[in-house]
């Protein structure tokens, strides 16, 4: 799946993702543009998740959701076919 958005002016480094370990000072913010480079597949997941219904539901209809940021994947005999952004 290719994963491509465009931002224009400073949105890029202005939109943050939280993650948070349970420590004190355990809250790390990445910037799209730092998420991006790290992990693509998790910028279409968290916009996903955060588009569902908060509850028992929704976090059953994530378990569902597969994405892969390369290539590969083990569902050829499917025929997934390549989404990419514009």
């Amino acid at each position: 799946m290719l994963i491509r958005c465009v931002w224009t002016g400073k949105k890029a480094d202005q939109i943050e993702y939280d993650r948070y370990v349970r420590y004190p000072g355990g809250r790390k913010t990445f910037s799209y543009r730092r998420m991006n480079e790290l992990h693509p597949e998790r910028v279409l997941q968290l916009a996903v998740k955060r588009m569902l219904p908060k509850n028992k539901l929704g976090r059953n209809m994530l378990l569902k959701l597969k994405i892969y940021a390369g290539d590969q994947h083990p569902h050829a005999a499917q025929q997934p076919k390549t989404l990419s952004w514009n």
